[in-house]
């Protein structure tokens, strides 16, 4: 659930309110806020400046990375070295082979880094170079990171590859210069999803009146659970007025020194006490993203190769069904067909079936297909494609050989999809899990219902059990 939030929080009367009391007590004092201090000031509380953004009522837990050792991240390196040396032997001219190599081979060297990489995000005018600037003369060790901003336009997306750089670092420095928007809570619920490491910084703080301040801070800190900072690391000019003795007066404009100790405090303690976890945290994330994509490279190859047997299966069924029709179609009649595109397809996911075991895979994916109304469902389907043409439609076994066709082609896909979703399977497979398979084989089949793709489907199933010339057009 979200509320709307206004930003800035004090708007309207309360806002005009501390604006005149501002101007009453500024006026005889000798420190004065400078002209341009004062019109913004006056803006914010007149509620010139006020967009509304949505905003999550519940809190958001301190966003810390995970725990990990070393012995931990050395053995997820170690899994994903295995992954690609089986890309290797799959598909041995695979193009992303040598990047891959070279990138597992950097993970080893970055388990030892000294230097940590710093991130600073945020939209736009939040002062993320700024605060690099300031930082760089106060802490040592630290590769800092300015990224581009994360938002176009207020209430935007999150730009992918910003938000992709800031997961490489090692911490994460998120500023923004009031009120959390959605987008800004959005991205810090990613960041804390994927385990990294983030600091939420409220900049210039002192461009906000006092209570308004202390509003906005209390906000933030209830949402991160106190994992907030606040800072004004280019404060305004403030205007510094001098009486003379004579009854002569002096100004000047005056800069104040940044507000960042209690920032650098922090950054202080938690690079002087998790430093190295953090390297081990990053080096572990980056094995995790490293293993996907090549799980992803794996998977692509195995389906190119598993389509083609899919395909010849799905029509052999067809044939063997058309040749013997029966009155009502029975999908476990089809059953060692598919027990054999099972073991088949079972081989290529590193997935060893015996011949008993691949038809007890055959049989229940059958009698889910039954228990779950597809065999019905897709009968039907295509008896209404058919009829479309007469002549098309009496051919005898014509229902039976193209519904044979496409839950076999069900079943291959669904298998395909179950397998995908399994972590690599590198010596031999597992059980099934048939809640899972259930529900991927709902999918698949939905997926494959369009009426263009059975119209197709029906196309080609004419092709191959009729004769050219007992064919005819089924669609128009």
């Amino acid at each position: 659930m979200v509320v709307k939030l206004q930003r800035p929080i004090l708007v309207g009367g309360l806002g005009l309110s501390f604006s005149l009391w501002m101007l009453d007590s500024w006026h005889d004092s000798i420190v004065q806020v400078g002209e341009f201090g004062l019109l913004s000031a006056l803006a914010v509380g007149g509620g010139l400046w006020l967009f509304q953004q949505k905003r999550p009522k519940v809190g958001l837990e301190q966003l810390d990375g995970m725990l990990v050792d070393r012995a931990t991240v050395e053995k997820a390196i170690a899994k994903t070295e295995a992954l690609i040396n089986q890309l290797a032997q799959e598909a041995e001219n695979h193009p992303a082979l040598e990047r891959l190599r070279e990138q597992v081979t950097q993970l080893f060297f970055e388990l030892d880094r000294q230097e940590i990489k710093l991130a600073v995000t945020g939209g736009k005018s939040v002062g993320k170079s700024t605060v690099i600037q300031v930082l760089q003369q106060n802490l040592e060790k630290l590769h800092f990171q300015e990224t581009a901003p994360l938002f176009r336009e207020a209430g935007d997306n999150p730009d992918a590859e910003v938000l992709a750089s800031v997961q490489k670092s090692d911490f994460v420095l998120f500023l923004t210069n009031g009120d959390l928007t959605d987008s800004e809570f959005q991205v810090l619920q990613q960041l804390k999803a994927a385990h990294q490491p983030t600091m939420l910084v409220f900049n210039k703080q002192d461009q906000y009146m006092p209570d308004e301040r202390a509003s906005v801070l209390q906000s933030l800190k209830q949402l991160m659970q106190g994992n907030v900072v606040a800072t004004a690391v280019s404060p305004v000019p403030v205007k510094v007025r001098k009486y003379e003795a004579d009854g002569s007066v002096q100004e000047w404009m005056e800069q104040p020194a940044p507000d960042i100790q209690q920032l650098t405090q922090q950054l202080g303690e938690i690079l002087a006490i998790q430093a190295q976890q953090l390297v081990l945290a990053t080096t572990m994330r980056s094995a995790r993203l490293l293993q996907a994509e090549v799980k992803n490279w794996l998977n692509a190859t195995r389906c190119d190769r598993a389509t083609p047997i899919i395909e010849q299966y799905q029509w052999i069924a067809a044939a063997a069904a058309f040749a013997n029709p029966v009155p009502a179609l029975d999908i476990l009649a089809t059953a060692a067909i598919n027990a054999q595109m099972v073991m088949d397809l079972g081989k290529i996911y590193q997935q060893k079936f015996s011949l008993e075991q691949a038809q007890t895979v055959a049989g229940t994916m059958g009698s889910l297909m039954l228990k779950l109304g597809l065999v019905e469902l897709s009968t039907k389907a295509i008896t209404t494609v058919l009829k479309t043409n007469a002549v098309t439609f009496v051919a005898g076994g014509m229902v039976q050989g193209v519904s044979a066709a496409y839950l076999t082609r069900v079943a291959g896909l669904s298998l395909v999809a179950y397998f995908e979703q399994q972590e690599i399977a590198l010596d031999s497979g597992n059980a099934l899990n048939l809640d899972k398979l259930r529900q991927t084989l709902q999918n698949v089949f939905q997926q494959n219902q369009q009426m263009a793709f059975l119209q197709g489907f029906v196309k080609q199933g004419v092709k191959r059990l009729l004769p050219e010339t007992q064919q005819v057009e089924v669609v128009g």
